[in-house]
């Protein structure tokens, strides 16, 4: 019997209809925009395998030491994102694609941002 894939939380910033000032546990609008470095687009070429370790955009719900990649993050970035090192991960094993996301995704990661602090 095949296994009940994990769902994309409730407050996924990757969501349309996610508000990220409602993230829970205290959202910081700086270490969101950090994420930036998480996105393929925005490490290397297209096409281009970057240097350097995969950094993953981890969900907020899971436990810290225990970390899970965010479920919008890992679509888009498997999807339109076409990050070629999360790619080969994937086809190594190392993470777990058995997911479903929920609603209306962002496209791109400065979608998910809300406008900036003034």
């Amino acid at each position: 019997m095949p296994r009940k894939p994990r769902s994309q939380c409730a407050k996924c910033p990757w969501k349309v209809t996610t508000d990220p000032n409602d993230i829970p546990n205290g959202y910081c609008w700086i270490k969101h925009k950090n994420l930036k470095g998480t996105i393929a687009e925005t490490i290397a070429e297209p096409g281009v395998l970057p240097e350097g370790p995969l950094r993953v955009f981890s969900c907020h719900e899971s436990p810290v030491g225990r970390e899970l990649p965010c479920v919008g993050w890992l679509m888009n970035q498997l999807g339109p994102g076409n990050n070629l090192k999360l790619r080969l991960a994937v086809i190594q094993g190392r993470f777990d694609t058995n997911v479903v996301t929920v609603g209306e995704q962002h496209e791109r990661f400065e979608d998910t941002l809300p406008k900036e602090p003034e």
